[in-house]
């Protein structure tokens, strides 16, 4: 909630990697994912999800490319908690595939009319400002779109609704409209036509971020279930000492580990400026289908209190599955690996 932001800002936690000039705190990336890792220790995973929209999904590109005023009026109280944030990027008629988006922005004079709508808007229903993308011109998909800044109380922006969600019940989610919103020309982001690029440069933080998030709460979870397992018995004996139960969790750690170090080289390579884009695609694909695996499995370890609202993994299992939908679905990862690998069929 706004409360929460408020709380976290006063706290330097909404800026950790943002410049000092404008109320961050100046470092890099690794520190915002050992954040990232720490909100996972909150039993509601939408707080992290709400955060992380505020500090590493809406508000990249305007720290790389925004002018001097946008910084002032959007980024400065972002960072403080005195505004929320989201992007408006996905739409009802295509989630991952970004090119494919309809929303416009036509100028007219000194100020830019927007028409369309957004879908699966996280923080949307709550949010002061959208980092919105934006049809700007005809042709090439991947060269006519521009982001903007845009005040969620400019007339004919409306929240159509909220929407009921399987998990992640913290972090709000809303479907939001324009009709001739209005806006002033010079609240566009960088470049005119640059827009898909920039958006496509701040997935790999998204990436990285959602891959810390993830990464913890399977910690948890694991935990969780050796604790509940050791101490469970059955058929005179505790489940974890079951040779299937032991075997299975030593495998999900195994494949724990080797995520966790994609991870880290991940943060490494990003600090060391490289382009991460394969590894960052990666790692989301992989701690996306690990948590499902390691949900899904220790879920099962819990009997019927797994299937109760009453423990932690079942509500792990529900809000870990958004990871293999949100910030890019598993075959979009997949299509987008394909490319750099140079084996899609249509660079064949």
């Amino acid at each position: 909630s706004s409360g929460i932001n408020a709380e976290y800002g006063d706290a330097g936690y909404l800026g950790i990697s943002k410049p000092v000039e404008y109320g961050g705190m100046g470092l890099d990336i690794s520190y915002e994912a050992v954040a990232a890792e720490a909100y996972s220790h909150i039993d509601s995973a939408g707080v992290g999800m709400g955060i992380g929209i505020q500090c590493d999904i809406a508000t990249p590109s305007l720290v790389k490319h925004g002018s001097e005023k946008l910084k002032e009026l959007f980024l400065r109280p972002t960072i403080s908690g005195e505004k929320v944030a989201c992007l408006g990027v996905s739409e009802v008629g295509g989630g991952s595939d970004v090119a494919s988006l309809r929303t416009t922005a036509r100028r007219d004079g000194d100020e830019w009319v927007i028409n369309g709508g957004k879908m699966w808007t996280t923080n949307g229903a709550q949010a002061d400002w959208m980092c919105l993308l934006a049809n700007t011109s005809k042709g090439d998909v991947h060269r006519n779109k521009s982001l903007f800044c845009l005040p969620m109380d400019t007339p004919g922006v409306a929240v159509h609704r909220v929407i009921d969600k399987m998990g992640m019940h913290a972090s709000d989610t809303a479907e939001i409209t324009f009709e001739n919103a209005r806006i002033p020309h010079d609240y566009l982001i960088g470049e005119e036509g640059k827009g898909f690029t920039y958006q496509m440069q701040t997935f790999q933080n998204e990436r990285i971020y959602i891959a810390a998030g993830t990464i913890a709460a399977m910690d948890r979870c694991m935990a969780a279930t050796i604790e509940y397992t050791s101490q469970r018995q059955a058929f005179g004996k505790s489940i974890l000492d079951n040779q299937y139960v032991h075997y299975k969790l030593a495998e999900f750690q195994t494949e724990l580990e080797c995520v966790r170090a994609l991870y880290y080289k991940c943060i490494d390579d990003f600090v060391a400026g490289e382009d991460i884009t394969p590894l960052a695609t990666m790692l989301k694909l992989k701690s996306a289908r690990l948590a499902r695996q390691i949900t899904d499995g220790c879920l099962q370890f819990w009997g019927g209190m797994g299937y109760t609202d009453e423990v932690i993994v079942s509500k792990m299992h529900r809000d870990l599955r958004l990871m293999s939908i949100g910030g890019g679905a598993d075959e979009v990862m997949l299509s987008i690996l394909c490319k750099y690998m140079g084996i899609s069929p249509d660079m064949r």
